[in-house]
């Protein structure tokens, strides 16, 4: 198993409870896909280094996992999609 951080950037525009739903499903699509969380950081709302879709902040969290290697890809597809994330990025973290 590989241990693997998810940083997601959430839109700052919708209500509170959305945002908490959008990232709990995030976390669910995690361990849907078979990985086991182990750590999220929540670092609260953050201005944006640029402009993105009219939106110049954001709440930024982290999702830190343990995974095979085929969750990563798996995950990326489904946040693609997702309403309420603007950004998101998936690394694998050394050991």
């Amino acid at each position: 198993m590989n241990k693997y951080e998810l940083a997601l950037v959430v839109d700052a525009k919708i209500e509170e409870e959305a945002r908490v739903a959008t990232v709990e499903k995030a976390k669910d699509y995690v361990t849907k896909f078979g990985g086991n969380i182990t750590n999220v950081d929540e670092w609260g709302k953050k201005k944006l280094a640029y402009e993105i879709q009219h939106m110049k902040e954001g709440y930024y969290y982290f999702i830190q996992f343990e995974s095979e290697p085929t969750v990563p890809g798996e995950l990326e597809q489904v946040i693609r999609i997702m309403d309420n994330v603007i950004r998101y990025l998936c690394i694998r973290q050394e050991a």
